[in-house]
């Protein structure tokens, strides 16, 4: 039997940060420089080179093609292998999480809101939409992905704000609090955040205390 011809393979990422001010999480996506979809906006992606490491491709494809500088975690998602998503023939899609310090102001790319990206290039849509449960699923469950995405010092009204932006749902608090409290290398601490404008109790500053 002969061998099939061997397929490409691409890293795409979605490259994410908790904006505070704005109380959400952005997506990054920018126009892409080259034919097929040149000028549609893209998640950043790139062909996977020969014994790179899938890290190593998320971070390259975030660097040069957002231009933004180095991410604080990335992982793996899932992968996506309809053989017509690209017109250029077919491509096999691995779809990688990278996140950016919440305190970092980062320009280049456009930021929207998860859960109003814009229509993308390729099947970008459709990586954004299927891979947002597993991000949600991550939440609280993976330290890193967690700790990447909101820092390693943040509040509990910022945990409610980035529950809601990945979930669609805001929290009890109390209930979020239980399930902070059995995360390993996160801690409750005594400190309160400064007073919000309208009054009311501060919430709680949570901080990591695992690398």
């Amino acid at each position: 039997m002969t061998a099939p011809e061997s397929t490409l393979v691409s890293v795409d990422v979605l490259t994410l940060r908790f904006a505070p001010d704005a109380h959400t999480v952005h997506l990054a996506v920018a126009p892409r420089a080259f034919d097929p979809f040149a000028g549609s906006l893209a998640l950043p992606g790139v062909l996977l080179g020969k014994g790179e490491r899938l890290r190593d491709a998320a971070i390259r494809a975030v660097t040069t093609k957002l231009g933004l500088p180095e991410v604080t975690a990335t992982g793996q998602l899932t992968t996506f292998d309809e053989p017509n998503r690209d017109p250029r023939g077919p491509t096999l899609s691995i779809a990688l999480w990278a996140t950016l310090d919440p305190a970092a102001t980062p320009t280049g790319p456009t930021w929207t809101r998860l859960d109003e990206v814009p229509p993308l290039a390729f099947d970008h849509n459709r990586i954004v939409t299927d891979c947002r449960p597993i991000l949600a699923d991550k939440l609280w469950r993976d330290p890193t992905f967690t700790a990447g995405l909101l820092g390693r010092e943040f509040t509990t009204a910022q945990a409610l704000d980035v529950t809601e932006a990945l979930t669609g749902d805001r929290p009890y608090p109390a209930n979020l609090g239980r399930t902070m409290d059995r995360i390993p290398g996160l801690q409750r601490t005594t400190q309160h955040a400064t007073a919000l404008p309208q009054g009311g109790r501060p919430p709680l500053v949570w901080r990591w205390t695992t690398p």
